[in-house]
């Protein structure tokens, strides 16, 4: 072994080398470490939503002064109010241009989510942090190619779904372009009114009176099966308004008279459909905003006729639609889907009855039930639903429009605002199982007018302060 103190020296140097460049890697994290406490910025809007087996994470752009390093999404299943690096991170960019990320590694159980901005000297962190309780389902079709309308009528053709499934299909008539018609003034909303027995926009009630959506449930009978239908949402679960932020959040309406119709190209379920064309322009607010991913709803209330039209995973064409499936009701009527129809909603329910509307909270009260989503449910529908999206046989799930109340005794006295609204409104109307999502998350419409900070009351409320009831009975 030759000049053994030069060897030994120049593995001393090499070594100290090796450890101040793993030093500097790190030197972010360190001296962010070190930096001023994190902010936790309210003007920050981050929002995460289950869809699938993916979990779709959205955020506003850094709007500081100091100069940007980069957005950071956390993601921890031990930490309620994680913050990077204590936690670490899932997502890493650099570009403030890009607002969504969307994480296909989920891992079972209860995930937080947040998302930071970093800066130079500080960490700026959303003031939101989002649950999801995420179990591994099974994937719905929701996607199929090619498309039905690229083939001509009786023209034979096989789909395969975005899950890897087959079906023989027949082809449709190609639609013939229509002539756009010019875009007319957007007419004043009419305010939901909760006069009477059932909410009434204009002059339309929103389904009679003795409609499911319209019962008042407070005296039904609590379900048999109730315990075990709470435990496998989660009894420390606790409830969530998947509306707010400004307007950011929620499912977005208008309302149409009749006068301006689209051609309806069906992409999934239009065998499950009601054929359109439909009064819905192509300028109609669409869930999340034109260039988001997820279910894409768009809804529609004419007021002339007393309709509503529904549409789900809804793109825009020059002067038509597409959609994976679509739903039309009159609001006059009790009538439901045919069994085992899907609509706007995997349930085959109108979403529009069960959204908690700002209009009809500012007037103090909503004589309807509310819509809600859980991770799993059982292959089965209960009145009123007409449609399943589940292949699990276990019963203890619960069924899709299977409808839960806040319990008597849960003590809603200290609540305030638009949450107190909400929760007397859960108390005898109660809210239906509608989709697979996230649990306890009840869905409102996008309005500029929900208080944040009042609706977060309601993330104080326990599943355990639920309970299952009877399905109403059929109206016909």
């Amino acid at each position: 072994m030759r000049h053994p103190k030069y060897l030994s020296l120049v593995l001393l140097i090499a070594c100290a080398v090796l450890s101040g460049g793993l030093r500097g890697a790190s030197a972010n994290e360190s001296s962010e470490s070190k930096a001023p406490k994190v902010v936790f910025d309210a003007n920050i809007r981050f929002s995460a939503t289950l869809d699938g087996n993916t979990v779709v994470t959205k955020w506003s752009g850094y709007a500081q002064s100091e100069e940007f390093s980069y957005t950071k999404v956390v993601r921890s299943q031990k930490n309620g109010n994680p913050v990077y690096p204590d936690d670490g991170y899932i997502f890493y960019t650099g570009d403030t241009s890009v607002v969504s990320y969307t994480d296909t590694e989920v891992p079972d159980g209860k995930n937080y989510y947040r998302v930071c901005h970093i800066s130079a000297t500080k960490r700026y962190c959303s003031k939101t942090v989002v649950t999801i309780d995420f179990v591994t389902r099974a994937c719905r079709d929701r996607e199929w190619s090619p498309k039905r309308i690229a083939y001509y009528k009786n023209e034979k053709f096989i789909q395969t779904s975005n899950c890897g499934n087959t079906r023989k299909r027949m082809g449709t008539k190609r639609l013939p372009r229509v002539k756009p018609l010019a875009p007319t003034a957007p007419a004043t909303t009419p305010a939901i009114t909760t006069s009477g027995t059932a909410p009434k926009i204009g002059m339309c009630s929103i389904f009679p009176a003795d409609n499911a959506w319209n019962t008042d449930i407070s005296r039904a009978a609590v379900h048999p099966n109730s315990a075990n239908y709470i435990r496998s949402i989660g009894l420390s679960g606790h409830l969530h308004a998947d509306f707010g932020g400004g307007g950011a959040y929620g499912i977005p309406w208008i309302t149409v008279d009749g006068s301006q119709m689209s051609p309806i190209n069906f992409t999934a379920y239009g065998d499950e459909s009601d054929a359109g064309p439909y009064p819905i322009p192509v300028t109609a607010p669409i869930e999340w905003g034109a260039n988001s991913d997820g279910d894409r709803h768009v809804l529609a209330v004419d007021t002339k006729s007393c309709k509503l039209y529904e549409l789900y995973r809804a793109f825009p064409n020059h002067d038509s639609w597409n959609a994976d499936s679509a739903a039309k009701y009159e609001l006059s009527s009790n009538a439901v889907r045919p069994a085992g129809w899907t609509s706007a909603d995997a349930a085959g329910l109108p979403i529009f009855p069960g959204l908690a509307r700002f209009d009809e909270v500012k007037a103090g009260s909503m004589n309807h039930a509310l819509r809600f989503t859980v991770s799993k449910t059982q292959k089965a529908y209960v009145y009123p639903a007409r449609h399943y999206a589940s292949s699990s046989a276990d019963a203890n799930l619960p069924p899709m429009g299977l409808r839960l109340r806040l319990k008597a005794d849960y003590d809603i006295s200290k609540f305030t605002g638009q949450s107190r609204v909400v929760l007397e409104t859960l108390k005898t109307y109660g809210m239906i199982v509608s989709d697979n999502g996230s649990n306890w998350f009840i869905t409102g419409d996008a309005n500029a007018g929900w208080d944040d900070e009042d609706l977060n009351q309601l993330k104080t409320v326990p599943g355990s302060a639920f309970e299952a009831i009877e399905s109403p009975a059929e109206k016909r």
